[in-house]
């Protein structure tokens, strides 16, 4: 099964496992599942870095994505044009560009954030 990670997922799972439910992990450690990250995250993860907000360097992250063997999926104006009708359950920019995403991929999303579960038609895991 395709899994869209949310970047607090990436983060838990590089900073603290500890902090992910006992279903995401088993999510990520699933070898029939297919985890992907969006490029999104990979943005809002280099930009909270360079404003002092994260730890997360550039090197770490690109570790744990070859650990967990994360695909990197890209965002698409497909993607993009889903966020016309998004509801605004969620105000974050980089939230609502990967629950958009996950929409239009028709994909579960692995998230500890509870607003994602608000939107009609996404899947959340946790």
């Amino acid at each position: 099964m395709r899994l869209l990670l949310d970047t607090v997922v990436l983060i838990y799972a590089v900073e603290s496992p500890e902090h992910l439910s006992k279903r995401a992990a088993a999510a990520l450690h699933n070898p029939h599942n297919v985890l992907e990250l969006s490029t999104v995250s990979l943005a809002e993860i280099a930009i909270k870095a360079s404003l002092g907000k994260l730890r997360l360097s550039a090197a770490t992250a690109r570790q744990a994505i070859q650990d967990l063997d994360i695909r990197i999926l890209p965002y698409s104006a497909e993607h993009a044009f889903q966020l016309f009708g998004l509801p605004l359950h969620h105000r974050d920019p980089f939230d609502r560009q990967i629950i958009a995403q996950a929409q239009s991929e028709r994909i579960p999303i692995v998230t500890s954030d509870e607003k994602f579960g608000l939107y009609e038609g996404l899947k959340v895991i946790w």
